[in-house]
């Protein structure tokens, strides 16, 4: 997938910018603050419907406007062009795709992919557990359509419960038990499915594990369900009906799981420095895009932001090195052009004060 076009306004500092990124290599140069990130995270927002800074969708708006929106022109692999869009109008989020309101933001994210290395991509490793499951379930959502409706089945189940729990007082067994029944079958599957992706997922990312950090061995992912999984999610809820009622949500069930990275010479995460967390979740990524591309039969588009100031110069050879030998569309972000990149064909753009320019 590639971006033919991208149009911005009101996404932070941007007001009217309007670029054609090139299909390779696109660096976007220009001092801290200019609005470089922005231009990253507005071709996240189309595939991710949200933003990798932290902070709610809120924040994305441009101080003092009403309005903000993101559109694009992506190309597939089978040279079909669709138009994507997301906007916001006062507190109201919409999505769009080829000029037609999306059914969901589901539906947008699906047309979309995009994968993005940042300086707080880190927290796929050390973060919280919320970060490695939307990145298992992001990379579900682009390769196993039937993982999406059992998603949203779940999602909606889990609602339920939860609306029953938090009223309080006793709860009639024929009130929750066909919610739990729901969530048992949808949460298994969704727990197959993961388990399913990790073991594709692996041997990508052990192919570019083994370059980054070689120093700690063997590289391997351990999932975590959300319950034990000695028992069947069924009983496990029934079991937890009334602790979860004294709590008022649902403790059990993949919304609780998580998964753990492990190395031979490193077998807890608290044994990574920093660094080396940030070449994991670098290694985890490409992996992703890597499976991706596999599956789909194109590269997602990579972003990389900072990428001088987060990556020592031998990395940073080593990632364009990688990338160069795909038919992926980069894009980079700096102060100026990373000396990785120097003596490669590239496409430049400077930003400056919101505003985004070709350069020649």
């Amino acid at each position: 997938m590639k971006f033919e076009s991208l149009r911005i306004a009101g996404l932070r500092n941007l007001e009217g910018v309007s670029l054609t990124p090139a299909s390779g290599i696109n660096v976007f140069v220009g001092p801290n603050g200019a609005g470089k990130t922005s231009v990253l995270e507005a071709a996240y927002l189309l595939s991710h419907g949200r933003s990798f800074r932290v902070g709610s969708r809120d924040v994305l708006l441009q101080r003092g406007a009403s309005a903000l929106s993101v559109f694009a022109e992506v190309r597939g692999n089978d040279d079909r062009v669709r138009r994507l869009g997301l906007g916001r109008e006062g507190s109201r989020w919409q999505a769009r795709v080829d000029g037609d309101a999306a059914a969901s933001l589901g539906s947008l994210v699906q047309e979309c992919a995009v994968v993005c290395f940042e300086p707080g991509s880190h927290d796929l490793i050390a973060g919280a557990s919320d970060e490695r499951r939307r990145f298992l379930d992001w990379g579900l959502f682009h390769v196993e359509h039937a993982f999406v409706n059992q998603w949203r089945r779940y999602q909606r189940a889990l609602k339920q419960r939860n609306s029953l729990l938090r009223a309080g007082g006793p709860i009639e067994a024929a009130w929750i038990e066909p919610w739990e029944a729901e969530l048992a079958t949808t949460g298994e599957g969704i727990s197959a499915f993961r388990r399913g992706y990790i073991d594709r997922l692996l041997p990508h990312i052990r192919g570019f594990m083994g370059n980054v950090l070689p120093e700690l061995g063997e590289f391997t992912i351990r999932y975590k369900p959300g319950w034990d999984d000695a028992a069947d999610l069924l009983s496990t809820l029934a079991d937890r009906r009334h602790r979860d009622l004294a709590r008022g949500h649902t403790t059990v069930g993949p919304h609780r799981a998580d998964f753990s990275v492990t190395f031979e010479h490193a077998p807890l995460r608290e044994h990574l420095s920093r660094g080396q967390e940030k070449l994991c979740a670098l290694a985890c990524l490409l992996g992703q895009a890597s499976l991706h591309a596999d599956i789909r039969g194109e590269w997602p588009v990579i972003c990389l932001d900072d990428l001088a100031s987060e990556l020592d110069r031998t990395h940073q050879e080593w990632v364009v090195a990688q990338l160069l030998g795909r038919d992926a569309q980069v894009f980079v972000t700096g102060t100026e052009i990373p000396a990785a990149l120097s003596a490669q064909p590239v496409t430049v753009f400077h930003v400056e004060q919101g505003a985004v320019t070709a350069l020649l």
